[in-house]
């Protein structure tokens, strides 16, 4: 049996730690560029998100943050327009929570946005009438 010499193995790949998320310095839109919230992972690489100009776009999650950089319903994202089809366009960059805050600190987001909760359906946002009250009558009853 050979024995294994090699620097291969997923234990190696699992091993890497990009420790340079830490503090990385904020990156605004270019043209041919939009800040876009992901409204749901489709998979095989892909997502849908709205973007700020209104559009719902199909995106896909470029090679290089593939498994790398997870991305879930509610992130802020850079996607890259593409000038061939609008109604798709490509992921270039995942912004940290408080990356968020801070563009929208700024006045990139606009003011509605909510950043990082998590997409919440509109029948949810009630809330007020989900919970029950029992009296004590009603205990001693069961």
């Amino acid at each position: 049996m050979p024995k294994n010499k090699g620097k291969g193995g997923k234990n190696r790949k699992r091993g890497k730690n990009e420790a340079d998320d830490e503090k990385r310095e904020l990156v605004f839109k270019e043209d041919g560029q939009e800040y876009a919230q992901v409204l749901r992972m489709l998979g095989n690489g892909r997502c849908e998100a709205l973007c700020i100009d209104g559009t719902k776009r199909l995106c896909h999650i470029r090679g290089k943050m593939h498994k790398k950089v997870w991305i879930a319903a509610g992130d802020i994202i850079l996607v890259g327009l593409r000038d061939y089809q609008d109604d798709k366009a490509d992921v270039i960059l995942k912004y940290m929570p408080d990356e968020a805050r801070l563009l929208k600190a700024y006045g990139e987001l606009p003011e509605n946005m909510r950043l990082n909760e998590g997409i919440v359906d509109e029948e949810d946002e009630g809330g007020a009438d989900d919970y029950v009250e029992f009296e004590d009558e009603d205990i001693d009853k069961i």
